[in-house]
């Protein structure tokens, strides 16, 4: 087995615990566990929130050295870029790896989504203000520090529901639909300067505060219809999101890793 770490261009892979990783929306929820498995694993994290600050003061409490808790609204370019900044200005390195997490004010609850015929275009573009046109920003905050180190992972966060939707989240589905496909266009534009970019999709998860509106009858459909008999934690997830900027996973680029125990044969 081959364990090559660079080339003559640039280095294939950075180990973890030489990387800053941005988690945006990092406080909380799923975001919280990926900014955990990543400080175990060794790595400084700039751990985004917009209004959760204890959250976010909490987990750095518990990595002092290595954590840091950076108020940004994802939605403002701005804030984005003064973000990267303020993460290479504590660490002395740049970025160079973000998780493009956040999820802006959405909640899974089936009973009071928007049906076909309600469905509005306000809700359609509030979604893709926060699914599509956030990540991008973020991705073009933190490139000049990616192009800096010569290396870069970008990991966005998607969904099963392209393929099993279960409950139709229309504006959610089709945001994310959306940022899956810039997902594979961006990996083919950056990997020539070893960026990485890929996706993480996920089922629904027990528990996170998006789920926590999430009737239990769902959650034990979900898991009768699962191999695994179960629905996927946060960690689970977690854990293939630090896959993907880990030196295991210096030849992937533009693919989709379903994390559902089974339930969407990807």
């Amino acid at each position: 087995m081959s364990t090559d770490t660079h080339t003559s261009a640039h280095p294939a892979a950075l180990p973890l615990e030489e990387q800053i990783i941005l988690v945006t929306g990092g406080a909380r929820g799923l975001g919280a566990a990926i900014s955990r498995v990543f400080l175990a694993a060794g790595a400084k994290v700039a751990i985004n929130y917009r209004s959760s600050a204890q959250a976010a003061e909490d987990l750095v409490a518990l990595y002092p050295d290595t954590a840091v808790a950076i108020q940004a609204d994802v939605r403002d370019q701005d804030q984005l870029k003064a973000m990267a900044a303020q993460a290479k200005d504590r660490f002395g390195r740049p970025v160079t790896t973000l998780v493009n997490n956040a999820l802006v004010d959405f909640s899974f609850n089936g009973d009071a989504r928007s049906t076909a015929e309600a469905i509005s275009a306000a809700e359609l573009s509030a979604q893709f203000a926060g699914s599509v046109l956030a990540p991008v920003a973020a991705i073009q905050a933190v490139l000049p520090g990616m192009r800096e180190a010569g290396f870069g992972r970008i990991i966005n966060i998607g969904t099963n529901l392209f393929q099993h939707p279960v409950v139709p989240y229309h504006d959610y589905t089709a945001t994310k639909a959306a940022l899956l496909s810039l997902t594979r266009t961006f990996a083919d534009d950056l990997g020539p300067e070893g960026i990485n970019v890929n996706m993480v999709s996920g089922g629904l998860l027990r528990t996170t505060d998006a789920s926590a509106a999430t009737p239990e009858a769902v959650f034990d459909l979900i898991a009768a219809g699962t191999p695994l008999r179960r629905v996927t934690s946060p960690g689970e997830l977690a854990d293939a999101v630090l896959f993907f900027a880990s030196p295991l996973s210096r030849g992937v680029t533009g693919q989709n890793l379903i994390v559902d125990g089974g339930l969407v044969k990807g």
